[in-house]
């Protein structure tokens, strides 16, 4: 008989895992609370001007291609991908003259080791062992960590992996600016090895040198835009989802797993029976006379945040992380988010522009370790998509997606639109606004602003119901990280399991489309730690009536 499941949440993970599901051979429901699909890859647009409303850098494209590939379609087909050169620029702080030189990261690794021999000389011998150590790390952690439960270790007992064990042990041992600085010495290319530590909610200073392995994809892999942002590639998600016979409903809002008892001796306490939600009006509140409607399922996965489906969703009894597992946890950080329509052009970004001040280890400080603050100056990020996108914004003019790293602390409040938001976030606004100003030599930016709008942390703990108004999810540090990270089942209630950024593998939109597939793998029993072959081809007999 057809095994139904519900699915909570429609981020990326969500959708994705829908997606394989079904095409496996379940009966797949999906719920989404808001009006549109996408999580915290959305879609905002006003006046023209249109923002991906939070991931924006396209990393690990194989992994894209393989989940299309899985069901029968490609990249190719899915996406017109442009690869970018530079694929991103660093603006650093340095001796405070401004504005400051531009160093472009290329989309080849010889121009990359020529630009660290200039910046460093010397460099290039110690650069190229790094770039070579980063993709060796990044093809055994693909192929034997990433794709994996972790359910059984003896997968992992390979020769590839025990030949390597010394060197994996040190890669999580010794912290990854500590790694790096045995590379180079020159404290502006120690960030730039440093920042994808961001990328994972983390510092350079607590995440493991293992994920060292990051370098290769921007130093060498290169940096890839798909056209029409990652608004598209939800989309083309959705549209597969759908085609695969996923009943998506939006503006739901799931508040409670339902359970039954399992009886005497069962080696969990409940089993899983299905969802309530509650229907939400266009405002995304419900109707004064909403009731909850229920939907029946064998199977429950949750993409979304952890620990609201855990505290939130399930009894104390049931819960596999409770709120003493949160206690002993280190969010990523928040983020002030800045969408910035502007009037013209503003050549001196680039699609991609670092923005690196001279406290690099303060600022990370003052965003992990208490008390907290909000550095200032900050490391910022900004993203230019119309300068690859023609329909991001009005022609001729410019779309800016500003993000400011900051502590996971709701109170420092909301966004808004057009400075209505709460007093800190929108101080955080002006003051990067301000700092792109004079670091990139743009005099005029804020005169020429037409469209703004802020986000902060209290709107991720608000819309995504995330731990501590984080971002990304919890920290990659040594113990959130591989199979120290929340396992993707419930220990407490069968039939309930996990997918998206707070469960194995982590964070980024690629870890999230992995944990989709380590989820399907897990309910067909298969503890390997390779991708599964392509395309998928279903386990699950749709039709109950069949004689096997």
């Amino acid at each position: 008989m057809t095994s139904s499941v519900v699915v909570i949440g429609g981020g990326i993970a969500g959708l994705a895992t829908s997606a394989l599901l079904a095409r496996d051979g379940y009966n797949v429901t999906l719920l989404e609370k808001h009006a549109d699909v996408g999580g915290r890859a959305g879609s905002w647009a006003k006046d023209g001007f249109r923002f991906d409303t939070g991931p924006s850098w396209y990393l690990m494209p194989e992994v894209f291609d393989h989940f299309y590939k899985l069901m029968g379609t490609s990249s190719d087909e899915q996406l017109k991908l442009s690869k970018l050169d530079p694929g991103y620029r660093v603006l650093f702080e340095e001796d405070g003259k401004f504005p400051a030189a531009p160093v472009d990261i290329r989309a080849d690794l010889e121009a990359n080791l020529d630009l660290f021999e200039s910046m460093e000389p010397g460099s290039r011998s110690s650069m190229r062992k790094y770039v070579a150590s980063a993709k060796e790390t990044y093809e055994i952690a693909k192929k034997r960590f990433l794709y994996t439960s972790f359910e059984k270790y003896s997968p992992l007992l390979r020769g590839d992996v025990l030949s390597r064990t010394p060197k994996l042990a040190k890669l999580l041992q010794e912290n990854l600016h500590k790694f790096a600085s045995r590379y180079v010495s020159d404290p502006r290319l120690q960030q730039v090895l440093g920042y994808p530590a961001v990328f994972l909610g983390s510092s350079p200073y607590i995440t493991p040198a293992m994920y060292h392995l990051m370098s290769y994809l921007d130093l060498e892999d290169g940096v890839l835009y798909a056209q029409g942002g990652f608004t598209r590639v939800i989309e083309s998600i959705r549209d597969i989802a759908l085609a695969e016979g996923v009943n998506i409903i939006t503006k739901a809002n799931v508040t409670k797993i339902l359970t039954s008892v399992n009886p005497a001796g069962h080696r969990k306490a409940a089993q899983v029976a299905g969802v309530e939600y509650v229907p939400l009006l266009a405002s995304g509140k419900p109707s004064a006379t909403a009731k909850p409607k229920v939907v029946k399922a064998d199977l429950v996965v949750s993409g979304a945040d952890l620990h609201f489906t855990e505290t939130k969703l399930l009894p104390p009894a049931l819960q596999t992380y409770g709120q003493k597992y949160w206690d002993e946890r280190v969010a990523g950080p928040s983020a002030v988010l800045v969408y910035l329509g502007v009037k013209g052009q503003v050549p001196e970004l680039e699609h991609h522009t670092l923005f690196f001040t001279n406290k690099w280890q303060e600022d990370f400080s003052a965003i992990f370790d208490e008390p907290t603050s909000v550095p200032n100056p900050a490391n910022i990020y900004v993203c230019k998509p119309s300068a690859t996108d023609k329909n991001v914004a009005p022609k001729g003019d410019t779309n800016l997606f500003v993000l400011v790293p900051i502590p996971a602390d709701p109170t420092i409040g909301k966004g808004g639109i057009d400075g209505k938001g709460d007093k800190k976030v929108e101080q955080i606004a002006d003051r990067v606004i301000a700092q792109i100003s004079k670091w990139a030599g743009v005099p005029d930016l804020a005169d020429r602003i037409v469209v703004r709008r802020t986000v902060g942390p209290a709107d991720f703990a608000a819309d995504l119901n995330s731990w501590k108004g984080s971002a990304l999810g919890p920290s990659h540090v040594l113990k959130q990280s591989a199979f120290f990270r929340a396992g993707n089942i419930s220990k407490k209630v069968d039939g309930l399991y996990y997918v998206g950024g707070s469960t194995i593998p982590g964070i980024g939109l690629p870890m999230c489309l992995i944990s989709a597939e380590v989820l399907l793998k897990r309910l067909r029993g298969d503890t390997t730690t390779e991708a599964l072959p392509e395309p998928l081809f279903p386990t699950v007999d749709k039709n109950p009536d069949r004689t096997v």
